[in-house]
């Protein structure tokens, strides 16, 4: 018998709920692996989300651009640096939108982490 994880406060935890949750943004989000999909979710976001699916809340999410509302809603990071990469954004980007920092800062704060 498995003991229920705790909470870390201000975090998501990508579990099985959230996979399940996320399942139409993270399938959208890994689509972006072909140039064509990319272009095809530039020239009509609203049809492009659509046709896979997503609900209310991963809509608004992908609508502001919100990495945080993006997780809330079910995504993975690794798939959603696919979404962000559309707007040339990495995976540092996410990391600052995630903390609240500059992505300079977030940058000082991963080569200080290394020591």
């Amino acid at each position: 018998m498995s003991t229920p994880k705790p909470a870390i406060p201000g975090t998501t935890l990508f579990d099985g709920a959230q996979a399940r949750k996320g399942y139409a943004l993270n399938k959208m989000c890994y689509s972006f692996n072909h140039a064509g999909n990319r272009q095809a979710f530039l020239a009509d976001e609203d049809a492009y989300c659509a046709r896979f699916g997503l609900n209310a809340q991963q809509r608004e999410a992908v609508r502001a651009r919100n990495v945080l509302q993006l997780i809330a809603a079910g995504g993975n990071a690794y798939y959603l640096a696919k979404f962000a990469g559309i707007f040339g954004l990495d995976m540092q980007d996410i990391g600052a939108q995630q903390t609240g920092m500059t992505k300079d800062q977030f940058k000082a704060r991963l080569v200080a982490a290394r020591g």
